[in-house]
């Protein structure tokens, strides 16, 4: 009886080389694509309120736009990715993903800021699926856990430079349009990237049915799309809100860039002395580190204390996203059959997504009718929440559900 590997390739014995040209050039492209996105970020609200005079509760509700089309957007995503061919629809995806930087451009009222802002979220959405399950696909088996961890450190970097650079921009030239622009040109860079990558063949899965809930959403993982949904809204408070508070509360005008900086700095570091533990398949372990440091990171982040806690938290919060996003997008991809990658990663996107939407959404609320202090004491709370349930169930729940996957893997390559 012939057995096959589970993930489609043959075992060589050999290590496999990670870096290959078209892992570079995903790589490159999912850079660019956060990096475009994130560039504007910490700077709208305040181009928001400068621009067209909206009140921080208006902000958040006109910043949280794209959110709700992304969630839309992204369960079909995943399905599209599985049926389609991936890099058409990357392709595609990417395509109208720059267009829309154009309308930033031409709006001239909030109302039409906020309906270009919010369908920027349908080929933000669906680019992100399909670049990261592109990604899994050009990535050889025997690193890909490895490989998605830093795969993730692409996107994780651009959130972090990304505002940092827009910050720093801005101060130098005073220009919101320019911002806009670079935009603009950054997403059609990414683009073009996509359009060079090789794609290996993919093998039809036998008996695959068409149209079933688990395309949509990995329902094997709900808890743990609960718990990395409570992260992502610390996320979305602090990454929204720091521009605006550091200039109005702290008084630092030219920090918030180094906070980025930081942040990023703590992100890379976190990616390589995780790297190790992700090849040896030790996610639970850390996604554990991570909550942990995130949680000091936050905590710091809301005492206060001074300059020296602004910054320290950055660092912290940098150490923790990046030990566990990487991780817990594995243990998406662990629970999920062979046939459900960009499920699992649509699946992932959306639970962050959720987060990131309530924290833009209440962390505007919390600013504009209570303070800055009680929106960042809430973060850490939520944060602390997260970790709580990680540490007592969701690690366990993974555990059990990644066996019984790997039975039924087991089950599927002997018939």
């Amino acid at each position: 009886m012939k057995h096959r590997i589970s993930d489609g390739t043959q075992n060589t014995g050999k290590r496999e080389k990670l870096w290959n040209a078209n892992y570079w050039k995903v790589m490159c492209s999912n850079f660019l694509l956060f990096f475009a996105f994130y560039i504007l970020t910490p700077m709208l609200p305040i181009y928001l309120n400068t621009q067209f005079h909206a009140d921080k509760d208006m902000i958040g509700l006109v910043l949280s736009g794209y959110v709700v089309s992304t969630l839309f957007v992204r369960p079909f995503s995943g399905f599209i990715v599985d049926t389609f061919n991936r890099k058409k629809v990357l392709m595609t995806c990417f395509f109208v993903f720059f267009i829309c930087f154009a309308g930033y451009i031409g709006a001239g009222t909030l109302l039409m800021f906020a309906i270009v802002r919010t369908l920027h979220g349908i080929p933000f959405g669906a680019s992100t699926v399909a670049n990261s399950t592109v990604a899994i696909d050009v990535l050889p088996s025997s690193r890909r856990s490895e490989g998605i961890g830093f795969y993730g450190l692409s996107n994780n970097l651009a959130m972090a430079i990304a505002p940092s650079a827009g910050i720093y921009l801005y101060s130098a030239t005073g220009d919101f349009k320019l911002l806009f622009w670079l935009a603009l040109v950054l997403s059609l860079t990414g683009f073009l990237c996509t359009c060079s990558v090789r794609m290996p063949k993919r093998e039809t899965v036998p008996d695959k049915p068409k149209l079933s809930m688990d395309h949509f959403f990995l329902g094997r993982a709900w808890l743990m799309a609960i718990n990395i949904s409570l992260f992502a809204l610390c996320w979305g408070v602090v990454s929204n809100y720091v521009a605006i508070y550091s200039r109005d509360v702290l008084h630092i005008t030219d920090g918030t860039g180094l906070f980025f900086m930081i942040l990023s700095a703590g992100l890379f570091v976190s990616r390589l002395i995780g790297s190790q533990r992700l090849r040896a398949g030790k996610l639970t372990e850390n996604c554990t580190i991570g909550v942990l440091l995130s949680l000091v990171g936050y905590t710091l982040f809301a005492l206060s204390l001074g300059k020296w806690t602004y910054y320290l938290s950055a660092l912290f919060v940098g150490l923790g996203n990046g030990q566990m996003y990487p991780a817990m997008l594995n243990m998406f991809l662990k629970v999920a059959r062979n046939d459900q990658r960009g499920t699992a990663n649509s699946s992932i996107l959306i639970s962050w997504d959720l987060g990131m939407g309530l924290g833009i959404l209440c962390g505007g609320f919390l600013v504009e009718y209570v303070s800055y202090g009680m929106a960042f004491w809430i973060t850490a709370i939520a944060q602390g929440t997260g970790t709580l349930l990680f540490i007592a169930y969701t690690r366990h729940f993974y555990e059990r559900r990644k066996l019984q996957t790997a039975e039924q893997s087991c089950h599927t390559d002997t018939k």
